[in-house]
């Protein structure tokens, strides 16, 4: 991947014990200052469901921003070896993220997962993870919740609620797209929660996803149209 390091900040072959102190070690690494001004290129990453075979793919699209046009994609496929544990998809999932990102030749500026950041309960959901081995900005921006609780929110697209666990603020239920339920965005690394709401908004393109993660869903599940396809060799 040009220009970024992968940063091997430990082992993938642990327990869960092991993998939930690991969480909790790294989540004090996890920067929740903004680093984004004006990002030229966004990627988005998914992963898609295990197969029978015990195979996954992995998926980024990277996006010219503000224009929201797909200029290169990365899919792998390999084995997941983790099992599937709430909390701990990270470990399931990241490494097969970070194998497609290792085959783009561009950088992005910003990622945008779905996935959580610090909307977690040990404070590093897959998007601080990521942010975390690729020392790049993230934001997590989930479909559904995995911990906290936030009040009513508006119809309009942009209107926002702050998602509290506890006392703390660890993110915001966001409409996206009027009659549909809100996504989850969360800081990731390198971000605060104040971008990581105006970026989500700017990648809108009309459905409740942000088109990063849209794209990187449909690449995953090998559902991309062929509209949105890159020809062989295109950037």
């Amino acid at each position: 991947m040009a220009n970024v390091r992968w940063h091997n900040l430990h082992s993938w072959q642990v327990s869960v014990a092991e993998a939930q102190e690991i969480q909790r070690s790294l989540a004090s690494k996890v920067s929740r200052e903004n680093e984004v001004q004006t990002p030229r290129l966004i990627a988005g990453v998914d992963i898609s469901h295990e197969d029978k075979r015990g195979l996954a793919k992995g998926a980024v699209a990277v996006l010219r921003f503000p224009e929201l046009v797909l200029v290169e994609r990365s899919v792998v496929e390999q084995r997941v070896s983790f099992p599937y544990v709430p909390g701990l998809l990270s470990f399931r999932e990241t490494p097969l993220i970070v194998a497609a990102c290792e085959g783009l030749s561009l950088t992005p500026d910003l990622f945008i997962a779905d996935a959580q950041g610090i909307a977690h309960p040990r404070r590093l959901g897959l998007a601080s993870h990521l942010g975390l081995l690729l020392d790049v900005p993230t934001i997590g921006c989930a479909k559904s919740i995995l911990c906290g609780r936030h009040g009513e929110l508006g119809e309009e697209p942009g209107s926002h609620a702050p998602l509290f666990d506890g006392d703390e603020v660890i993110g915001a239920a966001l409409r996206t797209k009027r009659g549909t339920n809100p996504v989850y965005v969360s800081i990731g690394h390198k971000v605060d929660l104040e971008a990581a709401l105006k970026w989500v908004m700017a990648c809108l393109k009309g459905y409740r996803l942000p088109e990063p993660t849209r794209l990187a869903h449909l690449a995953a599940a090998g559902e991309m149209p062929v509209s949105v396809r890159l020809e062989d060799g295109q950037r």
